[in-house]
This record gives C-alpha cells, sequence and structure tokens, in this order.
C-alpha cells in the first residue's frame, strides 16, 4: 500500500468517527466507544466497511496516544487535594480499591483463566475511567454538587493506586518466577515512584525553570519530548512506558506552567488518543465475543452492583445521603482507557488471548451504559423518593415548666394591664378636673403600656430563641455551602 493510500484510509475512518461521535454526543455518549466502534468496522476481521487497513500500520501513533493519556492523568493530580485531606481521602479511597479490586480478583479467580489474568481482570473491573469522570461532572453541570469534592478525591487514590498497581502488574506480566529478580524489580519500581513524587513535592521550582521559554513551539518540543523520554526510561526499568508517562505528568503538574502545558497538551492528547482506540477496535474480531459473552455480562452486573454499594459506603462515610450515594455510585460506574491499556499490556505480555476481546466488549458495554446511568442518576433517585412515603414527624413534647412560666407571666401581665388602665381612668379624671390637654393623657397612657409590653416581653424573651432585635445585628456570615447544578 502507498503512503497516499494510507492517508486515504485514516481520513476516511477520522471522519466517520466525527460524524458518529455526533451522533453519539445526541444521547450523551463518550467519544471511546465510538473510536473503538470505527476500528472495529475498518478491521480485517470483518466484512462491515470496505477498507483493508492493519492494526499495526498505525501502532506508534497508538503508543502516542496511550502514554498521552497517562500523561494527563498525571497532569491532572491535584497533590493540595491530597495532602490537605490525607487522611479522610486515603480511608474513603481505600475502602473503594478494596472492594472494587478485591471483587474483581476474585472474579478473576473464578473466570479460571489463570491467577495473572485474574491480576489483570481485576484492575480492568476494578478502575474508573478519569477521563470520562471528568467529562460527566463538566457536562451534567455536577462540578458544584455536594458529593463532587469526595468524587475528585477518591479519583486522586485512583490515581496513586494506578500509578502502584502498574508497577505492580508490569513485574507479574514480565514472566519472572524467581524471587530475588522479582524483589529487585520491585525495589526499582518503588524507587523510581518515590523519587518521581518527592520530585513533583519539593522540586516544582527546579522544573519550572526547565520549563521556562516564551516560545510556544520550543515548549511544546520541550513537554512532549520529556513525555516520550520518561516513557521510555518507564519502559526500560520494567514500570511500563505508561507509569513513566504518568510520573513525568505528576511532576509538570507541580510546576507554575501546568495551565500552558494543559492548553498544549489537550488537543495532541484527544489526537493521538483517538488512534489508540481505533487501533484497539482494529485489533479486535467481533466473532470472539461469543466466547466472552457470558463472562462480560456477569461482570457488567458486578461492576452495577459494587458501584451501588461503594457509592453508599462512600456517602456514609462523607456524612451524605442517598442522593449523593446514587450520584456517586453513577459517575464511578463508568470504565474506559484503562482498560484497554491493560488488555494492551496483557496481549503483549503472552496472557491469555481472551482478555483483548473481554476488555473490548466489556469497555463497549459499560462506556455505552454508564454515561446513560450518570445522565439520569438524578431522575432515578427522584423517582425512588416518590415510592417512599414521607414519614411524619412526631410533635415534639410540651415542656410542663415552660407552660408554667407561660401561665404565670401571662397572668402577671393581665393584672398589670388592668392596673395601668386603673391608672389611666383615674388621671383621665384628674386631667380633667385641671383642664390639661388629653394629648398629653393618652402620652401618658401609651407610655403605661409600653412598660407594661416591655416586661412582658422581658419575661418571654427568656425562652425565646433569638431577641426582638436581632433583624438589626449585622447578619451571620455564611459559611461554605453546596448548590446542585454543573474531555474529550
Amino acid at each position: 500500500m502507498h503512503l497516499g493510500e494510507d492517508l486515504l484510509v485514516l481520513g476516511i475512518l477520522l471522519v466517520v468517527a466525527y460524524v458518529l461521535g455526533r451522533l453519539g454526543k445526541m444521547i450523551g455518549l463518550p467519544t471511546i466507544p465510538i473510536y473503538m466502534i470505527v476500528g472495529v468496522l475498518a478491521s480485517p476481521n470483518t466484512d462491515f466497511f470496505p477498507l483493508d487497513f492493519q492494526s499495526g500500520d498505525i501502532e506508534l501513533i497508538a503508543v502516542f496516544g496511550l502514554i498521552l493519556l497517562l500523561f494527563s492523568l498525571g497532569l491532572e493530580f491535584d497533590q493540595e487535594e491530597f495532602f490537605g485531606n490525607a487522611k479522610t481521602l486515603i480511608i474513603s479511597g481505600g475502602s473503594w480499591v478494596l472492594i472494587n479490586m478485591g471483587a474483581g480478583f476474585i472474579f478473576g479467580l473464578l473466570v479460571g483463566w489463570g491467577p495473572r489474568e485474574a491480576l489483570v481482570i481485576a484492575g480492568m473491573t476494578g478502575t474508573s475511567s478519569s477521563a470520562i469522570i471528568t467529562k460527566l461532572l463538566i457536562e451534567l453541570r455536577r462540578l458544584a454538587n455536594k458529593e463532587t469534592p469526595m468524587i475528585l478525591g477518591v479519583t486522586v487514590v485512583g490515581d496513586i493506586f494506578i500509578a502502584i498497581y502498574l508497577s505492580i502488574v508490569s513485574v507479574v506480566l514480565s514472566g519472572e518466577t524467581e524471587i530475588w529478580p522479582i524483589v529487585l524489580q520491585l525495589s526499582i519500581a518503588f524507587l523510581f515512584l518515590v523519587a518521581m513524587f518527592s520530585l513533583a513535592r519539593w522540586g516544582g521550582r527546579v522544573v519550572s525553570r526547565l520549563m521556562r521559554t516564551k516560545d510556544d513551539e520550543l515548549f511544546t518540543i520541550l513537554f512532549f519530548g520529556l513525555v516520550v523520554l520518561f516513557a521510555g526510561i518507564g519502559e526500560i526499568i520494567g514500570v511500563t512506558d505508561a507509569i513513566g508517562a504518568f510520573l513525568i505528568g505528576v511532576v509538570l503538574g507541580a510546576s507554575s506552567y501546568r495551565a500552558r502545558i494543559e492548553r498544549v497538551a489537550v488537543p495532541l492528547r484527544d489526537i493521538f488518543a483517538a488512534f489508540f482506540f481505533l487501533n484497539f477496535g482494529l485489533a479486535l474480531d467481533v466473532a470472539q465475543f461469543g466466547s466472552v459473552i457470558g463472562v462480560v455480562l456477569i461482570a457488567i452486573v458486578m461492576t452495577f452492583v459494587l458501584s451501588l454499594l461503594s457509592g453508599a459506603l462512600l456517602a456514609w462515610l462523607h456524612k451524605m445521603g442517598p442522593r449523593e450515594a446514587l450520584n456517586t455510585a453513577a459517575i464511578f460506574v463508568n470504565r474506559g482507557e484503562f482498560t484497554l491499556i491493560l488488555a494492551t499490556l496483557s496481549v503483549s505480555a503472552g496472557l491469555d488471548p481472551r482478555l483483548q476481546p473481554f476488555a473490548g466488549l466489556y469497555v463497549l458495554s459499560m462506556a455505552i451504559l454508564g454515561p446513560l446511568f450518570a445522565a439520569n442518576s438524578e431522575k432515578i433517585g427522584s423517582a425512588l423518593r416518590r415510592r417512599v412515603p414521607a414519614s411524619v414527624a412526631p410533635r415534639a413534647p410540651r415542656n410542663p415548666m415552660l407552660d408554667e412560666e407561660i401561665a404565670l407571666v401571662e397572668a402577671a401581665t393581665a393584672a398589670q394591664a388592668a392596673d395601668a388602665d386603673e391608672f389611666t381612668r383615674r388621671t383621665a379624671k384628674r386631667d380633667s378636673a385641671n383642664s390639661q390637654p388629653a394629648e398629653d393623657t393618652v402620652a401618658r397612657a401609651k407610655r403605661s403600656h409600653s412598660d407594661v409590653d416591655s416586661m412582658a416581653d422581658f419575661a418571654l424573651g427568656q425562652h425565646s430563641p433569638e431577641p426582638d432585635d436581632a433583624a438589626d445585628r449585622p447578619a451571620r456570615k455564611p459559611g461554605r455551602e453546596t448548590h446542585t447544578g454543573d474531555y474529550s
């Protein structure tokens, strides 16, 4: 095939992806399953599309998409959010990871494909898509929701877990069986993680000086070169190119040029990531879906059940209600790029070939069902609340001491009011005899009644929740409140 034909085929595929992407947007679908479907249609394993295009033709571009996806994940890592609420986030995020990964590993063992495959399945079914989570929170206008800070915090913990998990998986997939080489490789991976996180935490100024340039072209070349460089370093030392790209993203995200890097990196990530998902779809064989469809269906049901349970747990830990629990579950149920990354790594490591169609069908299903669930979670919650009858709150018991005090005050004020009336009548007679103006009499009578009212107000004010002059006092400063409201 000549270069012109390659370019023609790629152009057609991208235009088809655009058209299907526009249609998918109308029903709230992310672009990940759209690109995969285009790849499946163009795959030589199917006859749906009159193109003959091999996966290996765009493999290097797809690798760039892989490392830029992980780089963006690291770039969005919020150090201040993590270190500022480390204890709460570790408990919340650790609980979520433990529930989902633990159940995923047990499920992988029950599938019977092998222990290494079970470890990969645990990662596929137990980790959410940060890209889809961020996209949904923005598009559904839920950034101001009460549960959103908790979701973002747990996502940060999930990002750290991904780094550790990929380091372990890379050692497991290497096929090493002797104990000391495994310990050595794990130690190297751990030191690499510690060194890069330390540089991100305390070396922000040094990194900022390295990135200092006003030329946008040179700035783009520098950041992209660093991403490819550290991806290569990660691959050489045995922690995979993905984790190397993730860690350099964490480091560059700690610099003062984070916003500028994002402005340049996001369009590049979107282009190369499209090739990554397209390339994954090209490698899929629809005929193999039948051998894994039962396992995929069980995995989907398990994912939804675990998301609902972990969402309820997270809401309980953060003292939130059922509405926030359902919204949290609907956001975390989404699966996407990380599942495909693990499938790519497992295929290159020579694991069970059924992992690739499993990951493809699982992601295609979850990337459709997940966003639809998230978009309708609030409607589902409202419908469930209407089905449950509202409980009538019991009336608070009367305080007998308070009733007695109120009766005494009423009796006292009634007697004083009678005395005041008698005083007014006598004064009126005396003033009439002395020809005093009637206006003075009325004024003194009003003052007398005002004194009586003041005494009553003072007596009743002992049990009043707010003093009468509360309206004249400065308003209390409002606290931080949350309001319901508002990537590819």
